[in-house]
């Protein structure tokens, strides 16, 4: 697929990524270096995406929700993310137009990939999504998640 240990990213990969992103061939092929020292095997694998998801948020356990994100990250499935996945990732989140950035957020909540998001689903996501810091917070997101599914029911 041109995301090889070379250390030289294809030529192929590089335009699509030059035509589906805002960045440029010289951030694209830094980051591709830096991408390849943080993971030599050219892939991240579902545990180190939850390993650097969990720096972002020291004081939570991210986990659950960080397995939500590698899921609608991974296109291809076969669960890692290959440089072309990772790039496309962070420009959706970053710079991507709306449309785009709302096809995410929907293959986010939908959790089983079935092309619809049911109740719950979208509870599933609500309660990973608030990283509770005490035990009381833990209460208040369920409390949360009940109120989001009783509106959800009213429709």
């Amino acid at each position: 697929m041109g995301n090889s240990k070379s250390g030289a990213l294809s030529k192929e990969i590089l335009e699509e990524l030059q035509l589906n992103t805002k960045f440029s061939e010289e951030e694209l092929c830094t980051w591709y270096q830096s991408f390849l020292r943080d993971c030599p095997s050219g892939r991240i694998t579902q545990q180190q995406f939850q390993n650097i998801y969990s720096k972002f948020f020291p004081d939570a356990d991210p986990k659950a929700y960080a397995q939500h994100v590698f899921r609608s990250f991974d296109s291809n499935l076969d669960g890692t993310l290959d440089f072309k996945e990772y790039i496309i990732a962070l420009h959706m989140t970053t710079a991507g137009k709306t449309n785009q950035k709302l096809e995410w957020a929907f293959s986010l909540y939908d959790v089983d990939g079935n092309g619809t998001i049911s109740k719950n689903e979208v509870l599933e996501i609500v309660l990973v999504s608030v990283p509770p810091p005490s035990g009381w917070v833990v209460l208040g997101s369920l409390r949360a998640g009940e109120t989001l599914l009783r509106l959800l029911q009213r429709e």
